[in-house]
């Protein structure tokens, strides 16, 4: 069986603050012209606006709840979601897969331990509870929805740092997981390094798209998508010094 995580591949905390600064729409423009497919985690939405996030994925499955697989499941500090805590820090985001939108994967008391860890980020295509004391907690939270519902009864914490599905992308161990208020989006960690040159150009040359719309005012259609047109644009305004 192929590894979890990827060896060859590491993101540095380097390149988390530059992803960070980057929009999630021109990161998966980024992916899409290497031909990779969209990773957008559908229904994680941000819990406060404005909140930006960038980490190495630490991830967590739960599964249905049945009463021999609750009977089996680790107890205490070695349950599976307390496991995953502990593998994170200040550049790593928990990404958690729920059963439904609508099921709790924890609240206050269990996400304490997230912010004494001072956490990256926190990732569901669940829901989460205790919405107001998280908002306190100060770390960026993705989630479809809140919640007054209790978890258990309906999902178990199972798997820890293996290949997941979250909100229909997969998500791989020491993927960088970024976020903004757009949502979230998935760069696999070996396409950080180029989606991040591919993304630092394509955020001047859609500048230098806007500030010609601006001054001449006219169909996008011209210039957008990228073109030959949108290209020649670019080189024309960097002659003249007015590209960034």
């Amino acid at each position: 069986m192929a590894p979890e995580t990827s060896d060859t591949h590491q993101v540095t905390d380097e390149q988390l603050a530059q992803l960070k600064e980057i929009p999630t729409p021109t990161l998966i423009d980024g992916l899409w012209v290497h031909d990779w497919p969209q990773t957008y985690i559908h229904g994680a939405r941000p819990l406060v606006p404005g909140q930006r996030m960038a980490g190495r994925a630490v991830t967590l499955r739960f599964v249905h709840h049945r009463p021999d697989i609750l009977a089996d499941k680790p107890k205490g500090v070695d349950s599976a979601e307390y496991v995953a805590f502990e593998l994170c820090g200040p550049n790593e985001v928990l990404v958690a897969s729920a059963v439904g939108p609508w099921e709790s994967i924890g609240g206050d008391i269990k996400f304490l331990r997230l912010a004494q860890l001072n956490v990256g980020g926190l990732v569901t295509d669940g829901s989460v509870r205790d919405t107001d004391v998280l908002k306190e907690y100060g770390f960026p939270v993705y989630s479809y929805s809140t919640t007054s519902k209790q978890g258990p009864g309906v999902m178990q914490p199972w798997g820890v740092n293996e290949i997941i599905t979250c909100g229909g992308i997969a998500v791989r161990p020491g993927d960088a997981v970024v976020g903004d208020e757009d949502g979230v989006v998935v760069v696999p960690a070996s396409m950080v390094e180029t989606v991040i040159q591919v993304a630092a150009e394509r955020e001047k040359v859609e500048l230098v798209v806007k500030a010609e719309l601006e001054k001449n005012p006219q169909s996008p259609g011209r210039y957008y998508p990228f073109n030959d047109e949108t290209w020649a644009l670019y080189e024309e305004y960097k002659k003249r010094g007015e590209a960034e």
